[in-house]
């Protein structure tokens, strides 16, 4: 008989003798969960990050930075149709897409100019301060100056209030007369510079008013003599004057309180205040006589 032939018969019976004595269910036992592996392989297969965008084609794109022209434009309609805030946003993509050009100051400046607008006047005077520090020598420097100015004074509270937004602005006013004395932003800036003093001065004169009514004599003169020395040129002088005559004669001291009646009715002889001055010295059997050594006279005198 062939080898083969033998060697075939030989494995058959082997095979049967197994699946008599139930050895080839251990057989299957164990070719189950190599089974079971393969298709959890294949699940996993399905998670590779690599296959995620098996079913979509990703393209690398360099998008082209809009023309300076068009942003530029783009923001002046959004101001005309009084979009601010979408103009602002315009300009800033424009200062920030081309630094280190012309585009760059002109859309820091119209910027500036938005934000203004919408009455966002932090935001106007932080891109205000950037301009005037990157651009010292620009030909609108002095718009720059007047568009911070305005965005602190149109955030001037009452006289009860922080006068801090009337302190920066009167600074900034000023800076505008000193620096520009013949721009067209000078007239407006010295009207405004007058009323940002006169805001200041009357919080002086508030405190001062309710120090002399809790008879803390000292820290009204205080109060009375900073508008006489600060802001003399407002319409408070002339009741400060009068405070320190009240002042002076509660605490006694008689020629402080005729200097300062002295000096309102020649200063303002007209002045409802100097009569009450005035009326006031007569109740006590005095009358208004200016001593050229008290601090009053000489500091009419030096502001002249």
């Amino acid at each position: 008989m062939p080898f083969a032939l033998v060697l075939k018969r030989r494995v058959a019976a082997r095979r049967s003798r197994l699946l008599r004595s139930g050895q080839v269910f251990g057989l299957l036992a164990v070719t189950l969960p190599i089974a079971a592996c393969s298709n959890s392989l294949d699940s996993l297969g399905s998670l590779n990050p690599m296959n995620m965008f098996s079913g979509e084609k990703y393209q690398t794109k360099v998008i082209p930075d809009t023309p300076p022209e068009t942003l530029y434009n783009q923001g002046l309609v959004d101001l005309s149709s009084k979009d601010y805030d979408k103009a602002t946003k315009k300009y800033s993509a424009l200062e920030k897409q081309y630094t280190f050009s012309q585009w760059e100051r002109k859309a820091l400046l119209m910027e500036t100019f938005s934000q203004y607008q919408a009455g966002n006047y932090d935001d106007a005077i932080g891109s205000a301060q950037r301009y005037i520090g990157r651009y010292a020598q620009a030909s609108d420097l002095d718009y720059v100056y007047y568009l911070e100015a305005m965005s602190y004074y149109n955030q001037i509270p009452d006289v009860t209030r922080d006068q801090d937004r009337a302190q920066k602005a009167s600074v900034v006013f000023q800076q505008i007369l000193d620096k520009f004395p013949k721009s067209q932003y000078a007239d407006d800036a010295r009207y405004k510079l007058q009323v940002t003093r006169d805001q200041l001065a009357g919080q002086d004169m508030m405190v001062g008013r309710y120090y002399l009514q809790q008879h803390n004599y000292t820290g009204a003169i205080n109060r009375f003599r900073d508008v006489l020395a600060k802001y003399q040129n407002t319409r408070h002088a002339e009741e400060a004057l009068l405070r320190l005559e009240e002042a002076y004669l509660a605490l006694g001291i008689v020629s402080e309180a005729q200097t300062a009646a002295a000096v309102l009715g020649h200063n303002f002889p007209d002045s409802p205040w100097y009569k009450d001055a005035y009326a006031k010295l007569q109740q006590g059997g005095y009358h208004p006589q200016e001593d050229t050594n008290s601090w009053i006279s000489k500091i009419f005198h030096s502001v002249g």
